[in-house]
């Protein structure tokens, strides 16, 4: 609950602004809250700030810079305090571990109030004992933790030793995908899809924990069944050599095309007539999101928060990891079915606007920000 007369000053700390699933959020948190009661900057404790933050600065949001050192930077601490108290901030909402380390430190005994939200664990996860002890007492300083899935908030409870009680799932959203069909059916003929092929594929990294190869692998598959399909994967990363020297140990030059990254895949997510997902490890895939968003039936691996995103056959299938016969068997079923395919689709879409829209997410994370606000005008920590 804000005054009529001072708008809730609310800071986010992360660590830079490049393009990622967690500077998504943050971004889509900023432009969709109501900016009569709320004022937003952000604090980014690694330079330089990356593409969202210019984005983010034409609309007037401020931007606060520093160079986290090597090892333990206490004069980060000393730096995020003095911002803090300066720009009177009633609450920074910091996302991911390290910045909540350093977030909740520097806002210890003032009156600014504390969220942490975990975006996403490592593959293998793991902790130390060091963050098993000092974590508990970090928590008794923060007044709100949240997670992207229920897998993040078990991670947090088993590896972070964080109490579950005080942590709240809020499921990443975005705005749906908009594009026009003109634009898709051109791109296709640019990259050379013939018009009877459908059209399977993916936006990733090219990262080992995605997985690449176990897709390729599982597509061969497909093909023996259903030749004229193509895979298309949108991406880059130190896994390129790994996939192309993949792509042509299976033979399949002619039906997988490597479009490199793109910043806004949009129209490549539309042109996909099955979105694949097949990661070792996953919080909530942003592009995964978008293609339900247009009504992309899927196929992930049960890796963390996707099994929570696509419900087994209901939007999609969900897969053993690492397993390339039953995510081949996936994508065939819904190649073989047209009935099956539409049921799927339609459900996507259904999905993700009951619980993956930006408009969802905003709306929660609003009432955390009032809840606090409450909480702090009748002096309660």
């Amino acid at each position: 609950m804000t005054s009529r007369h001072k708008k809730l000053n609310i800071m986010h700390i992360t660590y830079d602004m490049r393009i990622g699933g967690t500077e998504m959020v943050i971004k889509n948190i900023i432009d969709g809250s109501e900016h009569n009661q709320f004022k937003m900057s952000v604090l980014c404790i690694e330079s330089p700030l990356g593409p969202f933050a210019e984005e983010l600065q034409k609309d007037g949001i401020e931007f606060f810079e520093f160079n986290r050192q090597p090892g333990f930077d206490k004069k980060l601490i000393a730096s995020i305090r003095k911002t803090i108290k300066e720009n009177n901030i009633d609450i920074i909402h910091c996302h991911q571990y390290t910045p909540w380390v350093y977030g909740v430190i520097a806002a210890a005994f003032t009156k600014t109030k504390v969220i942490f939200t975990e975006h996403g664990r490592f593959y293998p996860d793991s902790s130390t004992w060091k963050r098993k002890l000092i974590n508990p007492i970090l928590n008794l300083f923060t007044d709100q933790v949240t997670a992207i899935s229920k897998a993040t908030k078990q991670a947090l409870v088993e590896f972070e030793n964080i109490s579950e009680k005080s942590i709240d799932v809020i499921y990443n959203g975005i705005a749906p995908l908009q594009v026009d069909d003109e634009e898709v059916r051109a791109l296709k003929e640019s990259l050379g899809i013939p018009d009877n092929h459908m059209v399977l594929g993916t936006v990733a990294r090219f990262d080992p924990i995605k997985n690449h190869t176990m897709m390729l692998k599982a597509f061969s598959k497909v093909l023996v069944e259903h030749p004229n399909t193509t895979l298309m994967i949108v991406g880059d990363g130190e896994e390129r050599e790994n996939i192309e020297r993949c792509i042509k140990t299976l033979n399949l030059a002619n039906n997988v095309i490597l479009t490199g990254y793109e910043s806004k895949p949009a129209y490549h997510i539309a042109l996909m007539d099955i979105f694949l997902l097949s990661s070792l490890s996953e919080g909530t895939s942003m592009t995964l999101l978008e293609a339900m968003s247009i009504g992309k039936p899927c196929v992930v691996t049960n890796a963390g928060g996707n099994p929570e995103i696509v419900i087994e056959g209901e939007n999609g299938f969900v897969t053993i990891n690492k397993d390339e016969s039953l995510f081949a068997e996936a994508m065939i079923k819904i190649i073989s079915e047209e009935y099956k395919y539409l049921e799927l689709s339609l459900a996507a879409k259904k999905r993700f606007d009951s619980y993956f829209s930006a408009t969802t997410m905003n709306y929660l994370y609003s009432n955390i920000y009032k809840k606090l606000s409450f909480k702090s005008l009748i002096g309660i920590k």
